[in-house]
């Protein structure tokens, strides 16, 4: 049993609707909803709130399969934020060429906003608790920022000198 048909269950068995569940733990009837049909998973606060409001531990509330959903839905996210951020960094190569080769001041302004969308994305394309596993990994990420907005802050700046 998922922890989405378990919450159901449970809720069922003491007569709560989704919005009289979701007052009392502080949340939204969406996000029980989310939760019931396994497109969504509690965070631990929200374990905590419901395990005690049942009388059950959080781990009879939560099984192995929920893990792995709550692994897999995560993995998604993070592959979108990691297209979003290869899509900035590509707007950012393209809008700093523009800009340098036809002369075109303004859009530096796009460049240097791809780039910053870049760095965002791309910091949060790793799961919080996976970001900066290792040393190794952080400096890598520095690095590859850094050259990043080196690069866009470099064809802004050859691009300023020309059109002036």
């Amino acid at each position: 049993m998922t922890f989405g048909e378990k919450l159901k269950k449970l809720r069922k068995d003491n007569d709560i609707t989704q919005e009289q569940l979701a007052d009392k733990i502080f949340v939204t009837r969406t996000a029980i909803s989310k939760w019931e049909t396994g497109k969504g998973f509690p965070a631990i606060d929200s374990l905590k709130a419901i395990s005690a409001l049942f009388g059950i531990s959080i781990d009879e509330l939560i099984s192995d399969a929920d893990v792995e959903n709550k692994r897999l839905l995560d993995k998604k996210f993070s592959n979108r934020l990691y297209v979003a951020s290869v899509i900035c960094l590509t707007l950012a190569t393209i809008f700093s060429l523009a800009a340098y080769f036809f002369h075109n001041r303004y859009l530096m302004i796009g460049g240097g906003l791809s780039a910053l969308g870049y760095v965002i994305f791309g910091y949060f394309v790793r799961p919080k608790d996976r970001r900066f596993a290792a040393k190794k990994l952080l400096i890598a990420y520095i690095i590859s920022r850094v050259a990043v907005l080196l690069f866009v802050i470099g064809v802004m700046i050859l691009t300023f000198i020309e059109i002036e």
